[in-house]
């Protein structure tokens, strides 16, 4: 792919830009720094400064306990709503819980009880680590009946969808994969792969939080059983946002929590000491909501939905698209690799690039040349694309930047320093 190298062009492409006000809406405190780490963080919303004045001094300050009743009680519901928008779902089969390891295992074990003589458990290779630990501890918590199997990718890079699809049976009970792989940025075939797995009878339970906020997804629409997502990465709700989980409506009264608490109660404040769970998906609710950070995730959502899902997913392909273009001419030279699928259509918003000195280039990058993306071993330095806020020239200023480190060989000093955070 030629493109053009110079920075005019880049200039060109913000200049046509539909979107591009948007990031006026963000607080941007350092002018001089690219920032391609909304894939692990997004950026903060103008809006939602003014809005944690409002929740802490009005809401708390002075309403107190008074907020329970004035919109604090039903914030798991609302904010879920708003994230259907994004993501293909019905209004009510969304809702706010905890965190997405959490959630993730709330949905696995009601999905395995619902599943009851069958013992497999499929992901991929590519799943994000976090997620196979809940599944071993779950497997564990469950008297080792099941197994979890890794179906291994075929590059790294790309899902194995096939193999996937291929080794489905009447045993198997889950099938739970990231939509889209925390380090290459691979993007499965939702429908295709969900319609697979309930032909063999299966449940799917899919992981958002590479996806959520940065390219369309349609669940209900796709059949999809079950999905947990964050809110800090692409939805901008905050270091630590909750996270939201999905149960399809006809299976919310099927599946039950195995955490039960007091906000899945029917009747929570009539503190009876039998639990019966609430109607609908409040029944997955645990313990009390964070308000305060429940709270201040909507102004982010409602610029994500004000931009509109397919707007944003048309930019970050013609971004990503140029990132690549650069990364062929620039950057291929100095022995990168493209770890994420040259194919837009079977790729998030991240753009991920190897090589040997990855840990070394990444810490020049943050530490030199105000450049902050992520590394995620073995050798990929992620680049995340958020549409709402990153411009072209963000995207052409970091490859010169990175072309520096390379030319003046400022990553030798890094090489033995390796932090605790990437």
């Amino acid at each position: 792919m030629v493109i053009p190298t110079d920075r005019s062009y880049a200039e060109t492409l913000d200049a046509a830009d539909s979107l591009a006000h948007f990031r006026e809406q963000f607080v941007i405190a350092e002018p001089d720094l690219i920032y391609l780490d909304g894939n692990s963080l997004g950026r903060l919303p103008r809006a939602t400064v003014a809005l944690s004045e409002e929740v802490l001094q009005h809401q708390w300050g002075q309403r107190l306990i008074r907020g329970w009743n004035e919109g604090w009680f039903t914030l798991p519901e609302r904010i879920g709503a708003k994230i259907a928008k994004l993501v293909g779902a019905q209004p009510d089969e969304i809702i706010m819980a905890d965190s997405t390891s959490v959630n993730l295992f709330k949905l696995a074990v009601a999905a395995l009880r619902e599943k009851p003589g069958c013992t497999r458990i499929l992901t991929d290779s590519l799943n994000f680590p976090s997620d196979l630990y809940i599944l071993q501890g779950v497997i564990d918590l469950l008297g080792n009946q099941h197994t979890l199997e890794q179906i291994p990718s075929p590059d790294g890079v790309h899902g194995p969808a096939d193999a996937i699809v291929a080794t489905l049976d009447s045993q198997v009970a889950l099938l739970t994969l990231t939509h889209t792989a925390f380090k290459s940025s691979y993007t499965y075939d939702m429908p295709a792969i969900t319609a697979a797995a309930h032909a063999a009878g299966a449940l799917v339970l899919w992981d958002l939080s590479h996806s959520a906020g940065s390219i369309p997804v349609d669940l209900h629409g796709s059949g999809a059983d079950l999905a947990i997502g964050c809110g800090y990465k692409y939805l901008n709700g905050g270091p630590g946002a909750p996270a939201f989980l999905y149960i399809r409506r006809d299976l919310q009264e099927r599946l039950k929590n195995p955490l039960t608490g007091w906000m899945g109660q029917k009747e929570p404040f009539e503190f009876g000491h039998q639990y019966q769970p609430a109607d609908g998906l409040r029944h997955f609710l645990t313990g009390t909501p964070m308000v305060v950070s429940l709270a201040l995730m909507e102004p982010g959502l409602d610029l994500l939905i004000e931009a509109g899902m397919d707007n944003l997913r048309a930019k970050s392909v013609a971004q990503t698209e140029y990132l690549v273009g650069l990364w062929e001419q620039l950057l291929a030279p100095h022995g990168f690799t493209l770890n994420s699928p040259r194919d837009p259509n079977v790729r998030g918003s991240h753009i991920s690039l190897g090589h040997p000195l990855g840990l070394g280039i990444n810490l020049a990058m943050i530490h030199e040349m105000q450049l902050i993306p992520d590394f995620r071993p073995p050798d990929n330095i992620r680049l995340g694309i958020a549409p709402l806020y990153t411009s072209f020239c963000d995207i052409h200023e970091a490859v010169m930047r990175t072309v520096q480190i390379m030319e003046e060989r400022r990553y030798e000093k890094y090489s033995e320093l390796a932090p605790t955070v990437t």
